[in-house]
């Protein structure tokens, strides 16, 4: 895989990560959903209201676009395995930016996923 086919994959990988802990940081903001016939309109506002998941969102739409780059340049079997690294942008993401706890138990799970994406790379 070339640096720039690389960078294509990795770019999403990293916006789609950004968009998950935009929308965690926007219903954060709102609280816990609880749908129900009444209030799901209501519900829908507010989250459209908040600027998060408005940047979540649009991160998503962009790395959809970086994505499908990727995917013209390397074979699905090479690049999809590589969203993994998603849970390790994002275990750091939430502990940095939300507070959230990375147990051993997590810290063991994201260096066997990164085992996993080096042998996958080399292939």
């Amino acid at each position: 895989m070339s640096a720039t086919t690389f960078g294509f994959i990795f770019t999403g990988i990293c916006l789609n990560a950004l968009a998950q802990l935009l929308l965690k940081a926007g219903t954060n903001a709102v609280g816990a959903i609880h749908l129900t016939a009444e209030n799901w309109l209501p519900t829908g506002l507010k989250l459209a209201a908040q600027l998060p998941i408005l940047g979540g969102l649009t991160c998503y739409v962009v790395s959809v676009l970086v994505w499908i780059i990727g995917l013209s340049r390397v074979d699905v079997t090479i690049a999809y395995p590589m969203l993994s690294l998603g849970y390790i942008i994002n275990a750091i993401g939430a502990w940095y930016f939300l507070g959230e706890t990375v147990s051993a138990q997590r810290i063991l799970a994201i260096v066997v996923i990164i085992v996993g994406v080096a042998l996958l790379a080399r292939s």
